[in-house]
C-alpha cells in the first residue's frame, strides 16, 4: 500500500504545474507544446560546437545547452568539432577575412546554414552570445529555424542601464522592492541573481551597467565600494556587460582631503587620475563614470566658476589612458521663478557645443522637463552636430503610474525616437542623431533608467518586464516597431496562445495613451508633489517655484497651459524653424501637446469639435473608464495566462483603475473652479468634493 502511495505522489508530482513568480522574466524556455514544432527543431540541434574558450563564450554555450533542454527537452551536448556531422548549431568567433563577418560590426552577428548546420557568426565573443540568444528567441517565439538568416549589428554603441541605487539599499523611483545590490555582503558573498540579472540584459544586447544613483554617494570611490563594484564586474564580465560607477563631483574634497573640488585645479585633477588608475587596476574594463553635476542642488564645475566641459574634460583626461567614458547628464535647471525650466539645458549646453573632449558623450532626457507621459522632443537634440549626444529615457515609472499601472513604454520611446528634429532638413529623426549616423557621432550611447528592485518578479507589476524588455530592444535596433516588441515579450513571458496574444498586445499598446488621458491629456504638464505620483493639482508652495503644480499648468480664469511662443517664455525659439511652425499657431499644434505650448481659454473650440474644457472632461473620463476596459480584456486571457501572474495583474488594474478616478477627479473638480464651466454630457459630477480629494491626498503621502 506504501509502495502505491509512493507511485501516486511521483505521478502526482511529475504532472503538477506549479505557479509562475515571474523570476525568469523572458526566459523561461519551457517546453514547446507543438510536438510537430519541437521535433523540427530537434532536427536542428542535435549537438553544439563551440570554437573557443572565453569566458563569454562558455557563457553564450551554457545559455544555449539551458535553452535547448527546456524548450525541446532533450539535452544537447557539446562536442569539439562537428566533422562530417550535420543538425548542429556551430558558435565562431570569426576571422577578419572570414566572408561571413564582412558586413558584421564589432558587436553584431549572424544566424545563418552553413554546411547543413546553423551557424552563429561573429567578429566578437560578445556578438556569438546575442546571436545565440537571437536563435533562442526565434524559437521561444515559435519562429522556423530551418534555412533561417538573421544579420544584425546594435545600432548604438553604449546600450546601458542607470540604476538610482543607494549605499542603504534604498531605490530612488523604485518601486520593485530594495536595491538588487547587497551591499553589506559584497564582495565576500556573491549572490546567484546578479548572474541572471546579467543573463537578462545580454538577452537584449544591453553591454553596460551603471550601478548606483546619479545622486551619488562619495562612498562609491572608497576602496570598500570599489572592491564590491568589482564583484559584480566579475559575474558580468562573462556576459559581455562592462559597469559604470556615479560619481559625485566634490569626491576630492569629501573623501581625499584637498580643498577644493575645482576641475582646473592641478591637485584636482590628479586626484581623479589617481583614482581612475586605482578603479582600472581592479576592474581592468571598467566603463566610465556618469555624472549629475549643478542639478537640483548637486555640486559641480560652476560651483568653481567652471563650466560643464570644464568638468566632464577633467574626467576624461582622467581616463584617457583607458578604454572608458564620461557621460555627463544635461538635466540641469535653476531655481529662477522668471525663467521657463523648459529651456534650461539648451541654454546651458548649446554654447558648449564642440567644447567636450573625445571622451565626452553628453546625456539627455527624452523631453526638457523630466520624464512626463508625454513630452516632446528636448531641443538639444537637434543643436548640438559637434558634441554626441546619448538618450536618457526612464523605465522605471516615476510618472507613469509607479508599479501600480500598467503602461507599456516602448509607444513612448518610439514617439520620441521617431520624432523629426529638422537638424539637417526633413528626415532627421532623433533616433538618426543619437545613433551618430545624422551627424557623424564616433562615440554613441542610450540610457535607461532601471525599474528593477528585489522583488521576485524583478520589476513589481509583471507586466513592467515588458519595459525593461523594450528599452533593450530598441537600444539594439530602434527601428522595431511596438507591436512587434510586444508580440515578442507576450509569447516568451506570458503565453503563445494566438487570441491571447492579440489581446495582451491590443491592451499594451493603447495602456499609455489611456494613461495620458486621466494624467496629462492634451498636453496639459505633470502637477508636482512630493513623491510624483499623487495628484495635487493645487500645489503652489514648496521650497522652489518649478517644484510647483501651478508653475506648470498655469490655470486661471481665462484658460489652461504654457504660452511658450515668442508671447511668452519663447521655448520654441530652441527648436528648427520647421518644428516651430509646426507647434507655434494653436489653431494647428497637435492636440498632444497644445497646452506645452499655449494658454488656451476655456471656451476655445478645438479640432475635436469640444471646447478646451469639455475637451479636457472627455479625455479625464474616457481615460478613467478606459482602465475598466483594460480590465475587461485582461480577463479574457485568464486561461492561457499562468494564475499567479493572472492574479497579480488583475490586482494592480483593480487599484489602477480606481487611482485613475481619483486623478480625474482631482483635475476636473480643480479646474472647475477656473473654468467655472458644467461637466459635459454624459459624465457625471465627481461625488467626492475637492476637499475630500485633497484629503485623499494628504493621506497618501503619509505612506
Amino acid at each position: 500500500m506504501n509502495k502505491i502511495a509512493g507511485w501516486i505522489f511521483l505521478f502526482l508530482l511529475s504532472t503538477t504545474s506549479y505557479a509562475d513568480d515571474g523570476y525568469r522574466l523572458w526566459l523561461k524556455y519551457d517546453l514547446i507544446k507543438d510536438v510537430a514544432k519541437r521535433d523540427d527543431y530537434v532536427r536542428s540541434a542535435q549537438f553544439i560546437v563551440l570554437n573557443g574558450n572565453s569566458q563569454i563564450l562558455k557563457s553564450a554555450a551554457d545559455e544555449l545547452q539551458t535553452g535547448l533542454q527546456g524548450l525541446l527537452g532533450k539535452s544537447v551536448p557539446l562536442i569539439a568539432n562537428a566533422g562530417n556531422r550535420t543538425g548542429g548549431i556551430v558558435l565562431t568567433v570569426a576571422d577578419a577575412p572570414n566572408a561571413d563577418a564582412q558586413t558584421l560590426t564589432s558587436e553584431g552577428y549572424k544566424v545563418l546554414p552553413k554546411q547543413n548546420n546553423i551557424a552563429i557568426v561573429s567578429k566578437t565573443e560578445k556578438g556569438v552570445l546575442y546571436g545565440v540568444f537571437a536563435l533562442l528567441r526565434q524559437i521561444q517565439t515559435g519562429q522556423l529555424v530551418n534555412n533561417l538568416s538573421l544579420t544584425s549589428n546594435p545600432k548604438i554603441q553604449y546600450r546601458l542601464l542607470n540604476h538610482w541605487d543607494n549605499t542603504n539599499g534604498t531605490i530612488e523611483r523604485g518601486y520593485a522592492g530594495e536595491s538588487l545590490w547587497k551591499w553589506y555582503e559584497l564582495p565576500a558573498t556573491v549572490d546567484p541573481r546578479y548572474r541572471d540579472y546579467a543573463r537578462a540584459n545580454a538577452s537584449l544586447g544591453i553591454n553596460g551597467t551603471v550601478v548606483n544613483n546619479v545622486n551619488a554617494s562619495a562612498r562609491f570611490l572608497t576602496d570598500e565600494y570599489i572592491q564590491k563594484v568589482a564583484a559584480l564586474a566579475n559575474v558580468f564580465r562573462a556576459y559581455g556587460i562592462r559597469v559604470y560607477l556615479s560619481v559625485y563631483f566634490p569626491a576630492p574634497k569629501t573623501i581625499g582631503g584637498l580643498k577644493t573640488a575645482d576641475p582646473l585645479d592641478p591637485e584636482v585633477r590628479k586626484w581623479w587620475a589617481d583614482k581612475t588608475k586605482e578603479i582600472y587596476t581592479v576592474i581592468p574594463d571598467f566603463g566610465g563614470f556618469l555624472v549629475k553635476a549643478n542639478s537640483e542642488g548637486e555640486p559641480g564645475p560652476q560651483d568653481y566658476g567652471r563650466n560643464h566641459a570644464d568638468g566632464a574634460n577633467m574626467l576624461a583626461n582622467a581616463l584617457a589612458p583607458y578604454d572608458g567614458i564620461v557621460i555627463w547628464r544635461a538635466f540641469v535647471y535653476k531655481a529662477d521663478s522668471k525663467a521657463d525650466r523648459f529651456k534650461a539645458a539648451y541654454e546651458e549646453f548649446t554654447p558648449l557645443d564642440g567644447k567636450f573632449d573625445k571622451k565626452v558623450i553628453v546625456q539627455v532626457k527624452n523631453g526638457p522637463i523630466d520624464f512626463q507621459p508625454r513630452e516632446p522632443v528636448s531641443p538639444l537634440f537637434g543643436a548640438m552636430p559637434k558634441t554626441p549626444l546619448a538618450m536618457e529615457f526612464q523605465i522605471t515609472q516615476e510618472y507613469t503610474g509607479f508599479a501600480t499601472h500598467l503602461v507599456y513604454e516602448a509607444p513612448l520611446f518610439k514617439e520620441c525616437l521617431d520624432t523629426d528634429t529638422y537638424a539637417k532638413g526633413k528626415g532627421s529623426p532623433v533616433s538618426k542623431v543619437i545613433d551618430g549616423s545624422l551627424h557623424g557621432y564616433t562615440t554613441t550611447a542610450i540610457s535607461g533608467v532601471a525599474n528593477t528592485g528585489s522583488d521576485r518578479n524583478w520589476t513589481g507589476n509583471p507586466m513592467a518586464q515588458a519595459n525593461w524588455y523594450a528599452f533593450g530592444r530598441l537600444a539594439w535596433d530602434h527601428t522595431l516597431s511596438s507591436e512587434d516588441i510586444a508580440h515578442e515579450w507576450i509569447k516568451m513571458t506570458l503565453t503563445t496562445e494566438p487570441k491571447a496574444v492579440k489581446t495582451i498586445t491590443d491592451l499594451m499598446l493603447r495602456s499609455r495613451e489611456i494613461y495620458v488621458n486621466y494624467n496629462t491629456p492634451i498636453g496639459l504638464s505633470r502637477p508636482w508633489s512630493g513623491i510624483h505620483f499623487a495628484p495635487e493639482p493645487w500645489l503652489e508652495k514648496s521650497s522652489r517655484p518649478d517644484w510647483t503644480a501651478i508653475y506648470y499648468h498655469r490655470a486661471d480664469s481665462i484658460g489652461l497651459g504654457f504660452n511658450r511662443t515668442a508671447t511668452g517664455s519663447n521655448a520654441l525659439a530652441q527648436y528648427r524653424l520647421e518644428v516651430q511652425q509646426m507647434w507655434n499657431d494653436p489653431e494647428t499644434c497637435p492636440l498632444p501637446y497644445l497646452l506645452w505650448y499655449h494658454h488656451i481659454p476655456w471656451i476655445k473650440k478645438l479640432s475635436t469639435g469640444r471646447t478646451l474644457w469639455d475637451e479636457l472632461c472627455t479625455r479625464f473620463y474616457t481615460g478613467a473608464d478606459s482602465v475598466g476596459w483594460m480590465q475587461q480584456q485582461w480577463a479574457q486571457v485568464k486561461p492561457a495566462v499562468d494564475p499567479e501572474i493572472f492574479a497579480d495583474v488583475t490586482g494592480r488594474l483593480i487599484t489602477q483603475h480606481k487611482e485613475a478616478i481619483w486623478w480625474r477627479d482631482a483635475w476636473v473638480l480643480y479646474l472647475q473652479q477656473y473654468s467655472r464651466q458644467p461637466i459635459p454630457a454624459p459624465y457625471k459630477k465627481p461625488e467626492r468634493t475637492l476637499d475630500d480629494v485633497k484629503r485623499l491626498v494628504d493621506i497618501y503621502q503619509l505612506r
